[in-house]
């Protein structure tokens, strides 16, 4: 049996393999527009494993496995023996035996790196406190759908160093633009979390103001992620000269687009003005979740599908 390909990490796959992504991601959305079926994962199954809580993860997730000919089952710690403490090594065992693909939404890293250090099928981050790929890989297709190649243009991140943020900067290095990053004291980017080998795709601006100034794409998240609740008041206080408003968009690219991953809160990281402005770009970004995850799960299982992308 071969060792199954996992995606717990935005730098786990190569530039060559994202273009075919993006390109695959393309063909499989028209055909969802047209109401072209598109089933080639007839009597497989996703399993859908939840310690933090989602909207758009289990929806995109779920809806996309059904598109593609599969079932999908979720199941959340509370409910299952994972949340009674059974080993995630033991879990992985058995639930990778039942099933053709796991998607993971927790907390640590860790846990799902030993999960799929166990399981005999590919096993994908649906987020975790240090990254989220597959929102990355969402925006980044959508920007392309807006603007073209992503390559030698700036995204300005504006907010909490968190999972999105070191995603960014993955995908800065391995798909060759460059990122401005602006965060209050104390809440600065961790190279070694990030563990990227170079620095020339990461700027790092004191002022948010300065951050955005001639970027392509701006972009944000809540000030508080899941699992940080206890620092909420800190954190309101922290970021409150954190938050894009329109001022922000002014000094940006003319074309720039502006996302958010969701859900948002406006009037803190994001003015209202902004972020149902005529720059917003979040719903189609919301959306292309369920594509760019179909295409993943797609690729994972049967390879990369000669002829059809044409």
């Amino acid at each position: 049996m071969n060792a199954p390909r996992h995606y717990l990490q935005f730098k786990d796959f190569s530039r060559a393999e994202y273009d075919y992504l993006f390109e695959r991601t393309r063909w499989i959305k028209e055909r969802f527009k047209r109401y072209e079926p598109h089933h080639p994962l007839f009597d497989r199954t996703l399993v859908m494993i939840f310690e933090k809580a989602s909207t758009r993860t289990r929806l995109s997730f779920e809806a996309g496995m059904q598109q593609l000919g599969g079932s999908a089952i979720y199941l959340n710690t509370r409910d299952s023996q994972l949340g009674r403490g059974e080993p995630v090594e033991d879990a992985a065992q058995v639930i990778s035996r039942m099933s053709d693909i796991v998607m993971i939404r927790t907390f640590e890293q860790t846990i799902i790196e030993r999960f799929s250090e166990y399981s005999r099928v590919p096993v994908i981050n649906g987020l975790t406190n240090e990254y989220h790929p597959c929102q990355i890989l969402a925006d980044i297709f959508t920007f392309i759908e807006h603007r073209g190649p992503i390559q030698g243009k700036t995204v300005a991140w504006v907010g909490d160093a968190n999972n999105m943020c070191n995603t960014w900067l993955q995908a800065a290095e391995l798909l060759d633009f460059k990122v401005h990053v602006s965060t209050p004291p104390g809440y600065e980017v961790d190279p070694e979390q990030v563990g990227c080998a170079r620095t020339d795709h990461f700027v790092r601006f004191d002022d948010p103001m300065d951050a955005c100034r001639g970027a392509d794409l701006v972009t944000t998240d809540v000030w508080t992620s899941m699992g940080f609740e206890a620092e909420n008041e800190e954190r309101m206080r922290d970021f409150a000269d954190w938050q894009v408003d329109a001022d922000m968009m002014r000094v940006a690219n003319p074309d720039a687009v502006f996302m958010h991953c969701l859900p948002a809160h406006r009037g803190e990281e994001v003015s209202a003005e902004v972020i149902d402005g005529p720059q917003s770009v979040v719903w189609e970004e919301a959306e292309n979740r369920l594509h760019v995850q179909k295409a993943l799960m797609e690729f994972l299982l049967i390879g990369k599908v000669e002829g059809d992308c044409a």
